[in-house]
């Protein structure tokens, strides 16, 4: 088979359980539930950290987010990690991005031949943690729950206008392919990040429409982890908050306005492939970076473990060669994309990654046992923390703080935590021994700070004098 060509589409904080696609019987993602008819669905796909730089760099270099030490939105990749975009171009890709790649530092490439848009946020240290405390939202939201407040349509916005660019540039750049070189065209939208802002028409795509709110239980205080507790100060609602429906209810439709904003840009790309005749040989994966809250738990946004934030879509057709139709219960991570490209490319094999190829399971062939890990080591947590899904369960921890265990067979709500039941233990020391087996929690701990105080440094100094800015432009 000749080398596919690699259309890779990439959504910012989509959830599964708000798309069409993965079920919602609202929410409207034709286009993604053809791709879905067309491929492969990944039920449990994880991401390796719900942040949007540490996710997007384990991505890209295929490692754990601590290995490379990109624990933050601050964060950067070192330039001397290789990449997937490194591993094509040595296999005569023309390996090419549009839209937001979220790297920081001076390194704007990081193996990409050619970036075709301005990024949408800052490369430097402006967003250091600074290792605040917050306070539980008992009278009032969490900040990064207040920025919800505001959910409803827009006409315009800053979001639209870069998202707009984005889809203009990859839709030029598919129609000037020249041929000479397979493409990997990356193209990564900011929607449905915050904010909750949705484009009038799609906003009222959903007039008169039952809005659901499931999972909206709160859970007593006394039950939550550390982890949970941490976090539910910095993005939290406040007890009137996250009891106001209507507020709610709109938080909700906008998402689902979002979510079919990008449907309908996949649907113009995947258009301009059939036009172009490269549809058939050309391979389709759609994913997200994260997932988000919208109420569960009384959070809003991503940085937790639990299904909403951790689980992210997973779609991918490529119909000369993986039987369409399939559903794959098998966890799996975005760690798995990169040997997955190198496979599909024939190109050189990663050296020291952690994700394992998906191409058996694009095959139709029975998995095996994996274990999936995701670590957060961010804003909000003065302590690493850590998950890994095995199977039907799920285990979450801080370390030097308790954990949380669920069986998602049982509990896909993970209203149940199982953790400490003695007829559990086995499974709960086996998960956690798979966590110690890939990291040094306390190890991690020193060095998360040791980074936080360098970058909060290095950005005062750079706002000295003339400033030092690293922001891509093309």
């Amino acid at each position: 088979m000749d080398k596919p060509n690699m259309l890779i589409l990439m959504a910012d904080q989509m959830t599964c359980a708000l798309t069409g696609a993965y079920g919602h019987p609202v929410v409207q993602t034709p286009v993604l539930e053809r791709l879905c008819a067309e491929g492969v669905r990944f039920d449990a796909a994880y991401t390796p950290c719900p942040l949007c730089t540490p996710a997007r760099s384990a991505m890209f270099s295929g490692r754990h987010v601590s290995r490379t030490r990109t624990y933050d939105n601050a964060s950067v990749l070192p330039s001397d990690v290789p990449t997937f975009a490194h591993h094509l171009r040595v296999a005569g890709y023309q390996v090419v991005a549009s839209g937001k790649m979220h790297f920081v530092g001076a390194d704007q490439h990081h193996g990409l031949e050619a970036r075709l848009t301005p990024d949408i946020y800052p490369a430097d240290f402006s967003w250091t943690p600074q290792d605040e405390e917050y306070a539980a939202p008992d009278e009032r939201s969490g900040r990064k729950a207040i920025a919800a407040m505001d959910a409803g349509p827009c006409e315009w916005s800053d979001q639209l206008s870069y998202d707009e660019d984005v889809h203009a540039r990859a839709l030029e750049f598919l129609r000037g392919w020249s041929g000479r070189r397979p493409f990997c065209l990356l193209v990564s939208y900011s929607h449905p990040h915050p904010p909750f802002l949705a484009p009038r028409r799609l906003w009222d795509l959903y007039e008169g429409r039952e809005i659901p709110l499931p999972g909206l239980t709160d859970i007593a205080a006394a039950e939550r982890s550390d982890m949970e507790r941490w976090l539910h100060g910095f993005q939290g609602l406040s007890p009137a908050d996250a009891a106001d429906v209507d507020f709610l209810r709109r938080l909700h439709r906008a998402y689902y306005a979002m979510v079919s904003y990008v449907d309908e840009k996949v649907g113009e790309l995947l258009g301009a492939l059939e036009r172009s005749g490269l549809r058939d040989s050309t391979a389709v994966i759609f994913l997200s970076d994260h997932g988000s809250m919208l109420g569960q738990r009384r959070m809003v946004q991503k940085r937790l473990f639990y299904e909403w934030s951790a689980r992210v879509p997973l779609i991918a057709s490529l119909p000369r060669l993986w039987p369409g139709g399939q559903c794959v219960q098998t966890p799996v991570s975005l760690l798995d994309l990169f040997p997955t490209l190198t496979d599909l490319a024939q190109a050189p094999a990663p050296l020291d990654v952690d994700g394992r190829s998906l191409m058996p399971l694009l095959a139709g062939q029975a998995a095996q046992d994996r274990a999936v890990i995701s670590e957060y080591h961010g804003e909000g947590v003065p302590a690493p923390c850590f998950m890994v899904r095995r199977g039907r369960y799920k285990y979450t921890c801080a370390h030097g703080h308790g954990g949380e265990l669920f069986d998602l067979a049982a509990d896909p709500g993970e209203a149940n935590n199982l953790a400490g039941r003695p007829e559990l233990a086995d499974v709960q020391s086996e998960l956690h021994a798979a966590i110690l087996e890939w990291f040094d929690p306390a190890a991690i701990a020193e060095d998360m700070i040791r980074s936080r105080s360098e970058r909060l440094l290095m950005r005062e100094a750079m706002r000295q004098g003339e400033p030092t800015r690293w922001d891509y432009r093309p």
